[in-house]
């Protein structure tokens, strides 16, 4: 049981399957009234009871992820799999979040970002466009990845870095590892990336229309 909000009758099913079902606020919080309505969470264990955490809008959250905190999800945004979106962290727009993937701090992840796998995105750290941060990347400090960036792997972002357009953004070799051997595994990895990109771009319009996401924006 929440005090928080309730499940309303009001449910829509995910393309796979799954039936979410309309919150409704039973007591006033941050700009929360009583009685206003929100997203859509299959289960209360979605949806933190603690601090000013909300959906909002025709945002999703299901399967095992969590928003809590005083995270906001909302527009058309999907947060599903075993995620976490926590603190003061926003996920708005067509964003997914997915996977193990962890979206917290003061982050941002909107437009139609994904941010999946094992990816963190924290501290100040912003990820819109049409980016994607998978893996077991880190974006954080004030790290900003848009556009069409790919960061992936073991990968690094953090400080004042900007990763746009079609960037890339591989592991970071060693530093005791000889640098012509990483050089060449690093162009190996490039050229593959560049290759199987077109294959990796229709995956993600394929996974948008699996968690409903209009792709629009």
């Amino acid at each position: 049981m929440t005090d928080k909000y309730k499940l309303t009758d009001e449910h829509t099913t995910t393309p796979d399957g799954t039936i979410v079902h309309r919150i409704q606020a039973l007591r006033d919080f941050a700009d929360v009234k009583a009685g206003d309505l929100g997203g859509y969470v299959e289960d209360i264990k979605n949806l933190g009871d603690y601090g000013n955490a909300w959906v909002y809008g025709n945002a999703w959250v299901y399967g095992d992820a969590r928003v809590y905190g005083d995270a906001w999800v909302y527009g058309n945004a999907r947060v599903y799999g075993n995620a976490r979106v926590y603190g003061d962290a926003l996920v708005y727009g067509n964003a997914l979040v997915s996977g193990d993937a962890r979206v917290y701090g003061n982050a941002l992840v909107y437009g139609n970002a994904w941010v999946s796998g094992n990816a963190l995105v924290y501290g100040n750290a912003w990820v819109s466009g049409d980016a994607w941060v998978y893996g077991n990347a880190w974006v954080y400090g004030n790290a900003w990845v848009y556009g069409d960036a790919w960061v992936s792997g073991d990968a690094l972002v953090y400080g004042n870095a900007r990763v746009s357009g079609n960037a890339l953004a591989a592991p970071t070799p060693v530093a005791s590892e000889d640098r012509l051997a990483a050089l060449e595994r690093g162009m190996a990895a490039l050229t593959e990336a560049m290759a199987t990109r077109a294959d990796l771009d229709d995956l993600r319009l394929e996974v948008r229309g699996l968690v409903g996401t209009p792709f629009d924006a």
